[in-house]
Parts: C-alpha cells; structure tokens; sequence
C-alpha cells in the first residue's frame, strides 16, 4: 500500500506487539473485499490443493483466527492461522516481542499465546471456505504432561475445519517442543497424529525449526516420507545470532525477518537434498521480495511463506511479491510456476 511508508513510523513508535494487536483489530473493521485474481500461470497444485499463487502468510500473525479472510483479500495465495493449543494459555511475560529496525528482523519469545482451539474452531466453522485455502496451525500447551496427546487432541479439532494442518514442533519459546524433532519422539507423534485424523483427509505438514544438524536432517526426512506427510514447512524462528547491528539482538527468543534469510535458504536445499524432492517443501524465513520468493521456488519450493517482513514494508508485500513472480516467470521462459520449482538443481 502506497500510504504504509508515511504511517510506518507512528506504528514504530508503539509497542511491537501492541503495534499488532492494533493491525489484527483494524483488519478486523476493514470491509472484506474479494480476493483479487491472480495470474492462471502462478496456480500450484500441492497435496490435493490448488493453490491461485505460491506466495502465504505464515502462522504467526493471526495467532487466533480473526481475519483469515482479510489475509486473502490482499493478495496471498493462502493464509495460515495459530499457532493454536488446546487450551488457551496467555504465553511468556511481557516484553516479549522486538523490531530489530538496523537488520529488518524481529526477535520474539511469544509462547504461543492465543485463545485456544475450540475459540478459533467457532469462527474457523463459520467462514465461506469457498474464498481460499486457509492452513491451521497446531502445538501444545506449555504445561501439557503429555505434548503428544495435546497434538492429537489439536488435528481431532481443527482438521476438519482446515484445508491442511500444520503440525509445529519448530518453536523455540515452548520450553522441550523441539525435542519433538528428535528421531523417537518424531516418529511417534506422527505416528498418533496421522492416526487421530480417523476418516478425515485433511493433508498434513509438518513445521521444523532451521537449528537441526545434518542427522537430524536426514531423520526427519526418513520419518516423514515414512508416516506420509504431506508437506514439510522449513522452517521457523532461529536460535542462533548472526551480526546483528540493533540494540535488541541480543533479547532471547527466536529470530526472524532478514537476518534468517542465508540459514533458510540453506535448511531448503538440505530438506530438498534430504527428501530427493519426493516431498513438497513450504520455504519461510527472510522472504522479503519476489526476487527472494523466486529463488526459494528455483531452489526446490513449492510454496513460500512470509511475516516479518509485512512491518517493515506493509500489506500490500504479498500482492507485490505475487506480481512480480509473474514478471520472473515469463522472463525466465516458463510456461508456469510449477515448472520453475526446483529449477536451480536440474541439468536437463
């Protein structure tokens, strides 16, 4: 939006995170507008689903599922709401969430905070779901006794009413959720997870963190090919430092925004090598341009997915991004999207 870079500054101005409680509630009251059309050429068909473009919003932004739809209305190609637990829990204390201006990043240490599952679900069940695909993001509660239980409590809920489901295991804020990645535990909670959607067909992905060496790399890959995933999502906040020249770089929690950018570009090419391309991976972390968006794709993605960088350069990125993936395709030849994905590595 044209306007953003003049009201960007009183925006900075306030809290991060009650900077966005105030986006979430103007969203809230903007009219809901059609999604716009996007172009034929940039259509991807991933797990069952078709796609109008490659280009999301990631979880994260509209933790408690209010304005899915507003989402779509700017231009995204999906939206992906949570993360959501089964109980509602009010997340780490605050200050917790801060603008790394210098370096285009954020650092936060959120905790999942949100309203809790069944919340979201009476919203979620009320939405047309005919104005696009909308992704649910489940964890579990902080003080859960059993985390396992809590992700399969999470699909019986929310995968009916999602058109996929995000298994995240991938957050730093949650005290041991990341011991989910490790090979038994992994396998295992995919294991009751896919068992959990009964009946139901609601694809399911699965959302790791970028801070893995290259065994786990390669466990993860192996289980999830195994257990039938249906896509991998690489990956999340980060808990390593790069330089970072603003004055928050040294807050705890999870970094993202451009600074992630090198590290996820890098955990693509190793899930993409890991998994021998038999599995559509989702990129995110550090997408702040087409030109980005364009080599994750070139890289091996499917899809990509953004969020920090909407504060830095507004609403109106998604709709930016999409059109100039167009312009990237038909300079590069291809007849359409898909056939750019993965690009980069062939020989033929």
């Amino acid at each position: 939006m044209a306007i953003y870079p003049f009201i960007r500054p009183m925006i900075f101005a306030l809290d991060a995170e009650r900077a966005h409680a105030l986006t979430i509630a103007g969203l809230k009251a903007a009219p809901l507008g059609a999604p716009p059309p996007s172009p034929p050429a940039l259509s991807v068909r991933v797990a069952g689903l078709d796609f109008p473009n490659p280009v999301g919003l990631a979880a994260g932004f509209d933790k408690n599922a209010e304005v899915a739809d507003k989402i779509l209305a700017l231009g995204f190609g999906f939206a992906e709401v949570g993360t959501l637990t089964p109980l509602p829990q009010s997340g780490n204390p605050k200050p917790r969430m801060f603008r790394l201006v210098a370096d285009q990043g954020v650092i936060n240490r959120l905790g999942f905070n949100n309203a809790g599952q069944a919340s979201a679900a009476e919203r979620l069940a009320a939405r047309d779901r005919t104005r696009g695909i909308v992704g649910i993001n489940i964890g579990a509660n902080k003080d859960s006794e059993d985390r396992i239980a809590d992700y399969e409590a999470g699909v019986r809920t929310m995968a009916p009413l999602a058109d996929y489901l995000t298994i995240n295991i991938s957050s730093p804020n949650t005290p041991g959720l990341r011991a989910l990645q490790d090979e038994g535990a992994l396998d295992a909670l995919l294991e009751r997870s896919m068992a959990a959607r009964g009946a139901d067909v609601t694809p399911v992905f699965l959302k790791v963190a970028p801070d893995l060496e290259p065994a786990d790399i390669d466990a993860i890959a192996r289980i999830a090919i195994d257990r039938a995933v249906d896509a991998l999502i690489v990956g999340n906040t980060t808990i390593s430092r790069p330089d970072l020249k603003s004055r928050h770089g040294a807050e705890s929690g999870g970094l993202s925004g451009r600074p992630l950018a090198a590290l996820a570009r890098q955990r693509l090419a190793d899930f993409r090598s890991a998994t021998g391309g038999a599995m559509p991976i989702i990129a995110v972390g550090g997408i702040d341009s087409a030109k980005e968006a364009w080599a994750r794709i070139c890289a091996g993605a499917s899809l990509v997915q953004l969020y920090t960088a909407l504060a830095y350069q507004g609403p109106g990125l998604g709709r930016d991004i999409v059109r100039g993936l167009e312009r990237l395709r038909k300079r590069a030849g291809f007849a359409s999207i898909a056939e750019a994905i993965g690009s980069a590595g062939r020989t033929d």
